[in-house]
């Protein structure tokens, strides 16, 4: 990868341009191999599963009243990354010296990119009938990685990545990226919420996830260890080099923004996510493609047990591991023509 000034230097050549984006393009950095499309199928199929808390008004005459269901999901995704906008300028200046206000011009590389989710299986607990159907969409998601140099070193990050939800959220996530030979350090995950005592064989309050705890999500997703897919997937793969990004919402300047229902019923307060491009060979010698993703969006409801400020915060997780299926250029999702320089 360049460094931040081989970077800014390289670009500072360049036109501003909106144009297909192609794997290998140093001007991406850590997301070069990232252009075309992800999928779960043909050879992942069934690989993506997440799990979510949600307020729930149980049946009169329900034996469980917590106000909440737990939802699980197994799906498939497609991931297309197709058009990049290169050298785009944000103004600004260095400290005078001497009597002189030099510029100090940022110039970043946005990537953008789609997602779809389509769930294969939903189950909840305690049962709403709201699970959902076999191939129903469950998540669409348009968004941009930036690729960020600081011309002033000020900033501790240099990636960016902006999502909008249709919920009714937008979302920045910062952070750094890195390279590594191997395999990915992919670590456990607490999926309980915080607030309440997590003995979830003395708290009847988490019963839904003693529930999937007891009895595995199709056999395989458990929510006391929600990245050991993750790691079962990478079993037997030959993982010769790990492009790691990180992006985080409670860094610097991050945040989310939500509409006003979601802010009432089920603020999405935090998101933190990890990505692995993972360079694989294959049996013949070649290199191909995989990535894997970890991601837990805090979404804060009902009052905490243990007094502490704000509400609980019920992490929904989602992972998956895809498999690159596409590296030419694909069109824009939007549909907008690729703006010349």
């Amino acid at each position: 990868m360049r460094t931040a000034s081989e970077q800014l230097d390289a670009l500072r050549g360049q036109v501003r341009e909106v144009a297909p984006a192609v794997t290998g393009d140093e001007d991406l950095g850590p997301f070069k191999l990232l252009p075309g499309v992800w999928t779960n199928e043909p050879d992942l199929a069934g690989r993506g599963w997440n799990m979510i808390a949600l307020p729930f008004g149980p049946p009169q005459g329900a034996t469980f009243r917590p106000a909440y269901r737990l939802l699980l999901h197994q799906y498939n995704e497609k991931l297309t990354f197709s058009l990049v906008d290169k050298a785009v300028p944000n103004r600004g200046i260095a400290p005078a010296n001497g009597g002189v206000t030099p510029h100090a011009d940022q110039l970043l590389v946005a990537l953008d990119y789609e997602q779809g989710i389509n769930q294969l299986v939903g189950e909840d607990f305690p049962a709403s009938g709201l699970q959902g159907d076999p191939g129903g969409a469950i998540h669409h998601e348009p968004g941009l990685f930036l690729n960020m140099s600081d011309p002033l070193n000020e900033d501790v990050v240099d990636i960016a990545r902006l999502a909008t939800v249709p919920h009714g959220d937008s979302v920045l996530g910062l952070g750094t990226a890195s390279i590594s030979d191997g395999p990915p350090s992919i670590p456990p995950i607490n999926a309980l919420p915080l607030g309440v005592n997590q003995d979830i064989e003395k708290n009847p309050y988490l019963a839904p996830y003693k529930h999937f705890h007891d009895n595995l999500f199709r056999g395989l997703f458990d929510p006391l260890d929600s990245t050991a897919l993750l790691k079962a997937a990478n079993e037997g793969v030959d993982i010769v080099r790990t492009t790691k990004l990180e992006f985080d919402s409670t860094v610097a300047t991050g945040g989310i923004s939500n509409i006003p229902f979601i802010v009432r019923q089920a603020n999405a307060s935090e998101m933190k996510s990890t990505f692995w491009i993972q360079e694989v060979r294959r049996e013949d010698g070649t290199i191909g493609l995989r990535l894997q993703y970890v991601q837990v969006v805090q979404l804060d409801f009902f009052d905490r047990f243990d007094g502490g400020p704000g509400r609980i915060k019920w992490p929904h997780v989602s992972i998956n591991t895809l498999a690159k299926v596409e590296d030419a250029p694909v069109p824009s999702p939007a549909g907008y023509s690729v703006m010349p320089s």
